[in-house]
């Protein structure tokens, strides 16, 4: 790529400050993705990060620290000789202690430094890869310690959880508007830079045999899938404070919800997509009383199991989980968006660990044709689907009605696929690319704003709130399962079923692919 090109790909230069710097988001995301950019021209070439944690590090063993997660996790290799060197030049490391103000000078003479060294024009960016309950005292030291005083741009970016309920999330939100304005604030939900969420838009927006069929005349459910086979593994305590409710529904699942019911923006500005989002999501009926939460909510804990021949222990028996915990690891709902366009349509969703397949996917059934007449005479006809698959398999699959090869008017099943795995291979940007090489733009389509954070907690909260009376609605599920059966009733109330996911389909069904199905 020449150097003009490089130029027009970059981001504003800029430091990147990386606190938590030692940790496993670090090292499994963070490293690998500012590699990543690099190799893409993305970055330019005025940029320096530094790393920040407790723990006492040589810059030199940062760098090898750096190395390493790219060697394991990152999708480019990593170059050797002068190449590496003049990517890891520009990582140094300063062991902090945030919580002094004294130390946060330090960082600012060590920052100023690196500025002049590398001609970045006083941008900086603070990833904060640390506990939600430290945002605050951090944004404050930054400020005190004189950190936001250079004349470029300053932009942080924050970590889910953010907050427990509403009143947490509005408390952190308050102590970090004292120091940082909105559009200087990057909340970051890792499924916003998912290559196929964001193909939702384009799916929608810029194909006119969908647009007009996406309402309630032609659409009869969504149903949202996000599954994994994995426990808790070591996030036994963390997880046994959260559950499924706040570790999955309240951001990711929400966030895939509002992507699919939003109106059509006025404009590509962020500010006007997320307007359309944060109107999606008011319009989701809310929980009046504990008997609709226990109408429309179904919540359950994986049991004792097996998954491939193998056996698998109880939530309770995980490490650091209580033997009488009620944490939920699965959680399943049907939801409305009482609004024009999605009356009386079923939003179903779905998310839990232990279950038989990894798979994120959406489905969005269609009506099906009247009954009794033509071709439905004689034979079942399935409905038409559209299936969004977000992981982790990337791809679209339409499935249709059409004639089975003979001579006599058998109608089959037919499953018309893009898959983008396929054909792109899986050396596409992981989502944290995305999302850090936005915020160096000042690009915050794909970030959380605080009045939609807000409203996705006052919709979840009354749900925790009818849990917290009493443990006698939760469920028990076999770990390697697809879940309670109460999950099933929800559809099957309504006369629907959850349709099969990504390694389940129907044996029935024909598939015409680019992935050579």
């Amino acid at each position: 790529m020449t150097n003009k090109g490089m130029e027009a790909l970059a981001a504003d230069g800029a430091v990147f400050f990386i606190f938590g710097a030692t940790g496993d988001l670090a090292r499994r995301k963070l490293f690998p993705a500012l590699y990543s950019l690099y190799k893409e021209g993305k970055l330019g070439e005025k940029f320096a990060v530094v790393g920040l944690a407790r723990r006492p590090r040589t810059h030199e063993q940062f760098r090898e620290d750096v190395l390493e997660s790219i060697r394991e996790f990152c999708r480019y290799k990593a170059e050797e000789g002068q190449a590496w060197r003049e990517f890891a030049d520009r990582f140094s490391y300063q062991s902090l202690d945030i919580g002094s103000v004294e130390g946060m000078r330090r960082l600012k003479e060590n920052t100023e430094e690196l500025e002049s060294r590398y001609r970045i024009p006083g941008n900086r960016l603070f990833y904060l890869a640390l506990a939600p309950e430290l945002f605050g005292t951090v944004s404050r030291n930054l400020r005190d310690g004189g950190l936001l005083d250079s004349e470029g741009w300053h932009r942080l970016i924050i970590e889910k959880p953010f907050g427990y309920d509403y009143p947490s999330a509005e408390s952190l939100n308050e102590e970090i508007r004292q120091v940082f304005r909105e559009n200087e604030v990057f909340r970051i939900d890792h499924y916003l830079g998912k290559e196929m969420v964001q193909n939702i838009e384009v799916l929608r927006f810029a194909n006119s045999f969908f647009e007009p069929l996406w309402n309630s005349n032609y659409i009869a459910n969504v149903q949202i899938t996000l599954a994994e086979t994995v426990g808790v593994e070591e996030r036994g305590a963390y997880y046994n404070k959260s559950g499924a409710l706040r570790d999955m529904v309240q951001n990711h699942m929400l966030q895939m919800l509002t992507m699919i019911a939003m109106e059509p923006p006025s404009r590509l500005d962020p500010e006007d997509i997320r307007d359309e989002k944060v109107k999606a999501l008011r319009s989701i009926r809310g929980f009046g009383s504990e008997a609709e939460v226990g109408e429309r909510v179904v919540r359950a804990q994986y049991s004792e199991g097996a998954s491939r021949g193998q056996p698998i222990k109880g939530y309770r028996e995980e490490d650091s989980v209580p033997g009488d915990s009620a944490t939920e690891t699965f959680f399943a709902a049907r939801l409305f968006v009482d609004n024009f366009r999605w009356a009386g349509v079923p939003f179903y969703v779905r998310t839990g660990k232990r279950l038989p397949v990894k798979s994120t996917e959406i489905v969005v059934e269609f009506k099906n044709v009247p009954s009794g007449i033509l071709f439905a005479r004689k034979q079942e006809l399935r409905p038409n689907l559209l299936v969004i698959r977000v992981n982790p398999m990337e791809g679209i699959y339409i499935k249709i009605n059409a004639k089975k090869p003979g001579n006599d008017m058998t109608v089959q099943p037919v499953a018309m696929e893009f898959c983008q795995s396929c054909q792109i291979g899986i050396n596409t940007p992981e989502a944290y690319e995305r999302l850090i090489y936005d915020a160096a733009r000042g690009d915050h389509t794909y970030f959380t704003r605080w009045d939609e954070l807000a409203v996705a907690w006052k919709l979840v909260d009354p749900i925790a709130a009818a849990w917290k009376k009493g443990t006698d609605d939760l469920r028990f599920y076999p770990a390697g399962s697809w879940g309670p059966k109460e999950a099933e009733k929800l559809l099957e109330d309504d006369g629907f079923f959850w349709w099969p996911v990504n390694g389940q389909e129907e044996d029935n069904v024909i598939w015409v692919s680019n992935a050579g199905k």
